[in-house]
């Protein structure tokens, strides 16, 4: 009954809120166009419910053809001062309004309010049997890994975090994870991870890979 109250719960947020967001779509796409003229949104593909490979969508935050560069553990690399995310993207990035445009997502049911962050679609196969009880669950646009750590730690350890969520889900820990996301967001907590983390930063090709 959890699981169905919960996604009936995320679709009428969902609905909700997309009246702000149709006012954000105008507003900050007109923002990025004047930024550097490229596409406001950015698709890209991600790890979703059972392993399904969906296209999570966000407001375009780097220059066009940015290089996709990561740590060593596969995680994404993020810095105040990364030359790649544009003028508008660092207000986006800071403020978490990049992210908005996933309540489509949960709207068409790729993704729920809260549940682990969806990990990039080539990292399927690094699962190990412990870490691919995540897939029993919606990727959420928020989580518990997101309101204690948020960006600030490796992949392994933010599975860990995933998978604690997902054998402890309950209404009250929802409630705690949306007080605790309000609360990183307004203090713009974690946004970054320290650049010195897991050593060294390389580029990652991928052909197929969207634009950002």
């Amino acid at each position: 009954m959890y699981k169905i109250a919960k996604r009936c719960v995320d679709f009428i947020i969902s609905l909700l809120v997309l009246p702000f967001l149709a006012i954000l779509i105008v507003v900050i796409g007109i923002a990025i166009k004047l930024d550097d003229k490229g596409p406001v949104f950015y698709f890209d593909s991600r790890i979703g419910y059972h392993g399904k490979i969906f296209k999570m969508l966000k407001f375009r935050s780097m220059k066009v053809n940015a290089p996709d560069l990561r740590y060593a553990d596969g995680s994404t690399y993020n810095s105040e001062e990364d030359p790649r995310v544009t003028r508008i993207g660092r207000f986006l990035r800071k403020t978490s309004l990049d992210e908005v445009p996933q309540f489509l997502n949960v709207l068409k049911g790729d993704m729920a309010f809260i549940g682990p962050r969806p990990d990039s679609a080539f990292y399927l196969n690094e699962y190990t049997d412990e870490e691919r009880v995540i897939l029993n669950v919606r990727p959420g646009i928020t989580g518990y890994n997101q309101v204690i750590n948020r960006n600030a730690v490796g992949t392994k350890e933010k599975l860990q975090n995933d998978i604690y969520y997902v054998n402890h889900m309950s209404f009250l820990l929802d409630m705690k994870i949306i007080i605790m996301t309000v609360k990183n967001v307004l203090f713009s907590k974690n946004v970054y991870r320290d650049e010195n983390d897991n050593g060294q930063v390389t580029e990652r090709r991928d052909e197929r890979r969207p634009k950002k």
